[in-house]
């Protein structure tokens, strides 16, 4: 067998592969935190500090996320609204937190959705993945339960 013809076959399985995992890709362009049954591992997160403290803990995490902008904050209300984009195509994801106190438990609600297109390809999961990461880092210390 020649080499182009080897490099078609390789070509040819690297291909369907792709297809393969595209594919695999949930058809969903909104996620919610505790509402997305495609990402069960996605729940609110729930804090034993201060509304207050939790609050400012957010818009400090948004504020270090690359490629994240904080478009209005309302602390009376607890809710957040923020844009992220995509590193590669610069897609503009819209994201809405929503803090309550619950008890003297703070939670943190997340919902990331896609402004273009039905599939995300898993981007408004890594968005909330990437939020609640950041933020874990913003509120060292007070204790989170999942």
């Amino acid at each position: 067998m020649s080499g182009r013809a080897m490099a078609g076959i390789a070509g040819l399985i690297v291909a369907i592969a792709v297809a393969g995992l595209l594919l695999a890709w949930p058809r969903i362009n909104v996620v919610q935190t505790g509402k997305t049954p495609e990402y069960p591992d996605l729940q609110p997160r729930r804090y034993s500090l201060s509304l207050d403290r939790v609050f400012d803990g957010v818009l400090q995490a948004v504020n270090r996320l690359p490629r994240w902008v904080l478009i209005t904050h309302e602390p009376s209300t607890g809710k957040i609204q923020a844009e992220a984009r995509s590193r590669v195509f610069r897609f503009v994801d819209d994201v809405r937190i929503q803090v309550t106190d619950s008890n003297g438990v703070t939670e943190v609600d997340v919902r990331s959705a896609s402004r273009v297109g039905r599939r995300d390809f898993g981007q408004n999961a890594r968005n909330v993945r990437a939020f609640f990461e950041a933020l874990d880092q913003q509120v060292a210390g007070g204790d989170h339960h999942r």
